[in-house]
């Protein structure tokens, strides 16, 4: 893997609905520990991972997994401002491609981390690149927790809603252009640094999507279409018990 990409897996402990979830263990292991092996899996070298957290806890669990970690401010509003924090911290040269991976998706499947790698490197008119998948179902074409992606030509993402959208007026039934949005981001430092240094737009405080914000300042992002796609992100003691039985059964 090109020494052009660096991988940052953002790791908080304080879930208002899941308190402790990158520490929950999986087969034996804590989850932020499957996202990194799903990260190497892609071909990403280890000493190219980050863990990025503002957890004590958590430092000093990755600590003895032996993975790359950096305690980052318990002030910051989102994973992307965690992630510039590395970035300044280390001091990568502005055109490194960063890779924002949730340290919630432990099923996150290796072949997309690939893929958006390669489609972040190959296509450097993107400010932002992230990915989407198709919509399957009426259920999560109307689940505001289903986040869609609106895309035009050449994979270029128009807007994100909650929204259940695009709507197609002559067959109401057809998800063919609806997508989800898969929560991982490839970005330069460049525009991680712009991105960072814009005031919450109103589009993102109303939608509450922080991928509004860039879209809002004028900053172009590009989508690559997985075909597959991990589940949804584990947000609840629920989801956790129903992936911990799915990964036992593997």
């Amino acid at each position: 893997m090109s020494k052009e990409v660096k991988v940052v897996i953002p790791a908080r402990y304080g879930s208002s609905r899941l308190p402790g979830k990158p520490l929950l263990l999986l087969n034996g292991k804590p989850m932020y520990w499957h996202v990194v092996q799903r990260v190497i899996e892609a071909g990403v070298a280890l000493s190219d991972i980050v863990v990025a957290t503002d957890d004590e806890r958590i430092v000093q669990s990755v600590i003895s997994e032996s993975i790359p970690v950096q305690i980052t401010s318990s002030k910051h509003v989102s994973g992307t401002d965690r992630i510039n924090e590395v970035v300044t911290t280390n001091k990568w040269d502005d055109n490194v491609v960063v890779l924002n991976v949730q340290g919630d998706e432990p099923l996150i499947p290796s072949a997309l981390i690939a893929d958006l790698i390669s489609f972040s490197i190959n296509n450097k008119d993107y400010s932002i690149t992230t990915a989407v998948t198709p919509i399957q179902s009426e259920s999560d074409y109307t689940n505001p927790n289903v986040v869609k992606a609106i895309l035009a030509e050449e994979n270029r993402a128009l807007y994100f809603t909650r929204s259940a959208s695009p709507f197609s007026r002559d067959n109401p039934k057809d998800y063919s252009l609806a997508y989800r949005h898969i929560g991982i981001y490839g970005y330069r430092v460049s525009a991680l640094k712009r991105f960072c240094t814009y005031p919450e737009s109103k589009l993102e405080e109303y939608e509450k999507l922080e991928q509004l914000r860039a879209l809002s300042y004028g900053m172009s992002i590009g989508a690559i279409v997985a075909t597959s796609a991990p589940p949804h992100g584990i947000d609840t003691k629920a989801d956790y018990e129903e992936l911990k039985q799915l990964m036992a059964n593997k």
